[in-house]
This record gives C-alpha cells, sequence and structure tokens, in this order.
C-alpha cells in the first residue's frame, strides 16, 4: 500500500462528515424559522435536514427542476449555492404579495429576477443568523460569511461558475404556514473553509495561588464591618442596692476620672485604645495615645496618631 493511499484513508477518518455537520445542521434550523419570523411574520417548522458531503457534479443534480437558483457569495471570495423549490418560493412570495400562504399548488413557471429580489432578503437574513448561531463552532469556518450574491434563471452557467471543489450539502424540508405549502431548501458550500474560526471565550487569568481571590475578598469584607467602641471616662464599683435605688438628682462622684486617660472599651469590655479628651474642629474629641495595658489586648495594642486635636 502507497504512502498516498495510506494519507487519504487516514484523512478521511479524520474528518467524519456527520460530525463536522452537526453544529450548521441544529443552527440552520434555527436560522430558518427566525428569518422567515422576523421577515415576514411567517411560521416556518423544519420536518427533515439531511447532510452530505458532494462534488461539484453531484451538487448540479440535487436541486429540484425549476428552483429558483441563488448565488452566494463569502469569504475568500468563495461561491455557494442556495436553492429554493417551486413550493417554497411561492410561499415567501405569496405572504409578500396576498400576505397569506395559499394551500394550492405553485404554478408551473420559471423562477424570475423580481422573485429573486423579493427573496433575497429572507437568504441574507437566514445566513446572518447562522453565522451568529456559530461563533464559537467549528462549522463557522466553512459556513459562515456568506451573504446574497446574484440570481441565475438558467442552472446551466452553475457548473462553470462554481469552483469544482467537494461542497457541504444541506437539504432541509420545511412545512410553511402550518402546513399550507411544504417543500425544500438546499445550502451548499465549499467544505474548504476559508472563513474566520470559531471565537474562543477568554480564560479568567490566574493570579496568585488557588483561593486567594476569595481570601482577599473575605478579608474585605470583614475589615469593612462596623465596630462599635465605648470611650469610658472612668469606671466605679457600688453595691447592687445603691445603684438599685439611684434616683433623677443624684450626683455619682468620678473621683478617679482624668481628661487625660480616657479608654476605648470593645463591646466584651476589653480595653483596645486610650487617650486624652479635647477638641477638633469645635467637637469633643481624644487623641490616641501609646496603650499602657498592652496585655488587655489579645496580640496587641497598635498605637494610633490623631492630628490636628486641640487640647
Amino acid at each position: 500500500m502507497t504512502d498516498g493511499v495510506l494519507r487519504r484513508k487516514i484523512e478521511a477518518k479524520a474528518r467524519p462528515v456527520v460530525a463536522q455537520a452537526a453544529g450548521a445542521e441544529r443552527a440552520l434550523r434555527l436560522s430558518l424559522a427566525r428569518a422567515a419570523r422576523d421577515a415576514f411574520a411567517l411560521a416556518l417548522d423544519v420536518a427533515g435536514l439531511a447532510s452530505a458531503r458532494r462534488s461539484l457534479a453531484e451538487l448540479l443534480e440535487m436541486p429540484e427542476e425549476r428552483s429558483l437558483y441563488a448565488i452566494v457569495e463569502g469569504p475568500g471570495e468563495g461561491l455557494g449555492l442556495v436553492a429554493l423549490s417551486p413550493p417554497v418560493l411561492s410561499a415567501l412570495i405569496e405572504v409578500q404579495t396576498i400576505g397569506r400562504v395559499s394551500a394550492q399548488p405553485p404554478a408551473s413557471r420559471k423562477p424570475t429576477r423580481t422573485d429573486a429580489a423579493m427573496v433575497s432578503g429572507f437568504i441574507d437574513q437566514t445566513l446572518a443568523e447562522l453565522e451568529v448561531l456559530l461563533a464559537e463552532d467549528e462549522d463557522r469556518i466553512w459556513a459562515g460569511g456568506f451573504r446574497y450574491a446574484s440570481f441565475l434563471d438558467d442552472p446551466r452557467p452553475l457548473g462553470l461558475l462554481l469552483e469544482d471543489c467537494a461542497y457541504r450539502v444541506l437539504t432541509v424540508n420545511v412545512d410553511l404556514a402550518l402546513g399550507a405549502k411544504s417543500g425544500s431548501l438546499l445550502l451548499a458550500l465549499p467544505a474548504e473553509g476559508r472563513g474566520e474560526p470559531p471565537l474562543r471565550p477568554e480564560a479568567p487569568e490566574e493570579t496568585g495561588t488557588p483561593g486567594s481571590d476569595f481570601g482577599l475578598a473575605l478579608a474585605e469584607q470583614v475589615m469593612g464591618a462596623e465596630c462599635l467602641l465605648d470611650a469610658v471616662l472612668a469606671r466605679v464599683t457600688l453595691p447592687l442596692g445603691t445603684v438599685m435605688g439611684w434616683q433623677v438628682g443624684d450626683v455619682v462622684d468620678l473621683s478617679k476620672a482624668t481628661l487625660e486617660d480616657v479608654a476605648f472599651v470593645a463591646l466584651d469590655g476589653r480595653q483596645v485604645a486610650e487617650g486624652r479628651l479635647g477638641q477638633h474642629r469645635g467637637m469633643r474629641a481624644i487623641r490616641l495615645a501609646p496603650a499602657s495595658v498592652p496585655a488587655a489586648s489579645p496580640g496587641g495594642v497598635v498605637p494610633f496618631a490623631m492630628t490636628g486635636t486641640d487640647d
């Protein structure tokens, strides 16, 4: 077995047709329905969809007789084909001219340039929706970026106009206006895509060790919590009976109270700082001083400083 034969076998196994077209198949179903709804308020249901890889000669035999042939152009000057069968073309024309889709079979006639002009917007909208839906899919490379380019009233020039290469062909059977008409639509694009690669979501940058972001966020929340402190001028010890007998107007002696010895006490009764009572900008204020009782504050007391305090 020669190297060329081996290479062809390996390449054939490396590109399974069904797997490659899966994204485009799903996306085309949605894009057709959305384009019909948005352009004409027309109900379009996909009854079936087939995907195949075909040569140019095989592709030319696939469209139905008297179909409308629209050439679409995409990345790298690539050309593709959209073929609308007579029932599909008739439904799209009727919904724009008489406002509804009749159940009558389509007239046996050749499509015209007027027909092409009336459905070109639908074709473009379908292809645009397809491109959006495939933004992060590998099929974007071959199915994205195509738009309506021109119309052929005779299929014979297709063999000269289209590139002689392999094509991805999607054949869709559709029901229009809840079954008033049924037909097929064919989309054929060059198999070797020349379009943009799929978009990749940006991975978040990893900084620091795992969990460091959580630790920083937690620390920020903790440090932002409110801390209630009481400024204590003095402490006195009295019998409970004396306190229970207090009345309005009684005087309590604070013999040990000084303006130079004010303590900040936490809710649990522990002293966390001390200072001197004074004024700052017309309000009572305390100038913090080094704590004289470091043992009373777990972990040590950090000296504070306040500037601009008036004695």
